[in-house]
């Protein structure tokens, strides 16, 4: 192994530790014994690594977190999500927050601007190889209710409390007993973002009737597919997807059939956390 590797997958240790452990206190020093890194130097090498220190990525993780707990978890005390996500007062957290997302917590949970955020949060490269486990499934038609995304992917999460929205509404798709999907038509590093199209969907059991949020009915066909786990951050799927493509696809033999990559999330933020977020990646095949 060379030693650029070798490097980054100390790093890549260190991202998992800290994914693990983000409710915990977590020091400098404690990092770098996860890393096999000097305490004395560690601090420059990961500021140098992932683009700021130490201190800032944590806090950036951890008001990640915090907006969708205010959004998605809103029987949540903002003061609690405050000191949950490390914070000694709500006023520290709104300060921090605020410079971060650009509006306060209390305004960003009654009307969030996603895009910003988004633009501002990337996650450290991952060098991480990821363990191609890949199942044949015979998956069976589904009746979904679907709500088209269309433009930025940096504004999904706003489609998502639109259709999150419509669930609770009309109680056709209850999110405890209904499967949830993603249909990916596109994809996102490589689409211009006003073509950029993803459907959120839940399954249903009869017609949508029409609504004012755009919910339509729809159907992932029956058949073949290829399906892996994906674990920890939607925001890493790309981890999976690719080498599903570029290495596992040409290997088996098999042929894509004419219908999209698709999704089954089997958990969802911030009823777990992002690390144990478990999500079904299904390629259809012929």
């Amino acid at each position: 192994m060379d030693r650029e590797k070798a490097y980054a997958q100390r790093f890549e240790r260190v991202f998992e530790y800290i994914e693990k452990h983000l409710d915990e206190p977590l020091t400098v020093e404690q990092l770098s014994q996860v890393a096999h890194f000097s305490k004395f130097h560690f601090h420059r090498q990961f500021s140098l690594y992932v683009g700021m220190s130490v201190s800032a990525y944590l806090r950036q993780l951890r008001l990640r977190q915090a907006s969708y707990r205010l959004v998605f978890g809103r029987e949540a005390r903002i003061i609690d999500i405050a000191l949950d996500a490390g914070f000694e007062s709500p006023e520290a957290f709104t300060r921090a927050f605020r410079q971060l997302c650009g509006q306060s917590p209390s305004q960003f949970r009654k009307s969030p601007q996603w895009q910003p955020w988004t633009e501002r949060f990337r996650l450290p490269p991952s060098k991480r190889r990821v363990t191609m486990d890949v199942k044949i499934v015979d998956f069976a038609e589904t009746q979904i209710a679907v709500l088209a995304h269309q433009g930025a992917p940096e504004k999904i999460n706003h489609s998502a409390q639109v259709f999150i929205a419509w669930r609770k509404e009309t109680g056709l798709s209850p999110v405890k007993t209904s499967r949830t999907f993603g249909i990916a038509y596109h994809d996102p590093e490589t689409t211009e973002p006003e073509q950029f199209r993803f459907d959120i969907c839940g399954e249903v059991t009869g017609p949508v009737p029409e609504n004012p949020q755009g919910v339509v009915s729809g159907v992932i066909p029956g058949g073949r597919c290829a399906m892996v786990l994906h674990q920890g951050s939607h925001d890493r799927m790309g981890d999976t997807i690719y080498p599903l493509y570029r290495e596992w696809l040409p290997q088996s033999g098999e042929k894509l059939r004419d219908f999209p990559l698709f999704f089954r999330y089997v958990n969802l933020m911030p009823e777990v956390a992002e690390h144990e977020l478990v999500t079904e990646v299904y390629l259809p095949l012929k």
